[in-house]
């Protein structure tokens, strides 16, 4: 057996091959993304200041925040389940309940096999927005599409 190294240990991924899936079947698949942000927890903190001792604070941990996840791509076609999810959540004016999904993101090494997901739990869209049209650039119209999740778990 060939010893590993750190090419074969850690294999180097470009941050430009992934894919995203929203819900537990096939036919959640949606389009690309020209963008993923806000994957990945952390800590609130507070600070205490020492007892008798002025010259620094103590950092505590309060609770794990996860900050919004942000996605931005070319203007969806209608037919998309992703719009008509957040055309449902955020054009309904809550007459009807907020039905979360599962969100993946998968980083994929060059033959398209996931090297590394990440499962976003409980997502719902909380912003829908188009970017700046501007006439002085030749640029596709992005739309930029903001979830809130209660956690996310890094698998693989």
């Amino acid at each position: 057996m060939p010893t590993p190294t750190p090419a074969t240990l850690y294999p180097q991924a470009t941050a430009f091959h992934f894919s995203v899936t929203f819900g537990t079947t096939a036919a959640d698949a949606d389009a690309s993304f020209q963008e993923v942000s806000g994957i990945g927890p952390e800590f609130e903190t507070e600070a205490l200041p020492e007892g008798g001792e002025n010259r620094y604070t103590l950092m505590v941990p309060k609770a794990v925040r996860q900050p919004k996840l942000t996605l931005k791509r070319g203007t969806a076609p209608l037919d998309s389940r992703l719009v008509a999810w957040c055309k449902a959540v955020l054009e309904g004016g809550l007459a009807k309940p907020i039905y979360p999904k599962m969100v993946n993101v998968f980083l994929l090494d060059p033959n398209g096999r996931p090297l590394r997901c990440w499962n976003i739990q409980n997502a719902w869209p909380v912003k829908w927005e188009m970017e700046p049209f501007n006439s002085t650039r030749n640029e596709v119209a992005v739309e930029k599409i903001e979830l809130v999740y209660s956690m996310s778990v890094r698998e693989v």
